[in-house]
């Protein structure tokens, strides 16, 4: 189901961008479908996600791209910058202490991260900063705060992105560094994996990953402190949230692992977009 909602939305907007670059900025859509080819290629080479995620990667990571365009055109003064970070971190978190979870029986597949799981981590991000979604958000009463500071709309896509990447660290590293967690719900200690169940350690490095992230795509779409302190609460809150799914109606059978990956990463986004319509426009500058 999330394949479905995410990836046709995502190819549909991509090949529509791409033509409409392409005959008017050449440049744009030669770049951006590039560098996504090239990011899609490397993960595949190293073996960090089948060749069915890797695709699914690249258009998730083009169509990103093509909404956060601005021109002159400046590939990493868009959404590649903080997608690129989500991939590397991902990357680096899901390899450290291999063996440990290995033998815990937590690690990830070698041939790497499945198609739904990609979609899972990265579609929400795709449609709330897509072009079609936003003058939808833009109605919800955000249209002054969309025009009075730039880039400061793509914090509902950038804290759905810092999410995912506080999710994978604070899993990967809590299994390797923390002691031994406890279940968000109750308190009580539980083994290594378990869903629902966190460490200070890897709530830390999770809060750390997601700061990361916040900072570079603030950076990169000029959204200032603004962006990076919304996109970042956000993510925090989609952490929490998503021990909180996983303690619960993941344990029970309701949900598997990608509906709540995609289902925290939407939490994190709702999240951010309270906070824009909440605060006052002057902290927005």
């Amino acid at each position: 189901m999330i394949l479905l909602l995410v990836v046709p939305f995502a190819a549909a907007y991509t090949l529509l961008q791409a033509h409409f670059w392409a005959s008017r900025v050449p440049a744009v859509a030669i770049w951006t479908l590039g560098l996504s080819l090239i990011l899609g290629i490397v993960v595949l080479w190293l073996r960090a996600a089948t060749p069915a995620a890797a695709f699914v990667g690249v258009v998730i990571t083009a169509s990103l791209v093509f909404s956060t365009v601005t021109v002159p055109y400046l590939p990493w003064h868009t959404a590649l910058v903080p997608t690129l970070g989500v991939s590397l971190l991902a990357f680096v978190a899901t390899r450290f202490g291999r063996k440990k979870k290995e033998q815990l029986g937590t690690a990830e597949k070698r041939d790497g991260r499945a198609a739904s799981q990609v979609a899972a981590n990265l579609g929400i991000a795709m449609l709330v900063s897509n072009d079609f979604v936003q003058p939808a958000l833009a109605n919800a009463g955000l249209a002054v705060r969309l025009a009075a500071t730039p880039g400061i709309f793509f914090v509902a896509g950038l804290a759905a992105l810092a999410e995912a990447a506080a999710d994978t660290v604070s899993s990967e590293i809590g299994q390797v560094l923390g002691v031994r967690p406890r279940m968000i719900t109750t308190l009580r200690f539980a083994d290594p994996g378990t869903d629902g169940a966190i460490s200070l350690t890897g709530t830390f490095a999770g809060i750390a990953a997601a700061a990361v992230i916040a900072g570079a795509g603030a950076w990169a779409v000029g959204g200032g402190l603004a962006s990076f302190s919304i996109s970042c609460a956000g993510a925090v809150f989609g952490l929490l949230f998503d021990s909180l799914l996983g303690a619960t109606l993941e344990r029970r059978g309701w949900l598997n692992n990608d509906a709540v990956n995609f289902l925290s990463t939407a939490s994190a986004a709702a999240f951010a977009l309270a906070l824009l319509a909440a605060l006052p426009e002057n902290l927005l500058h």
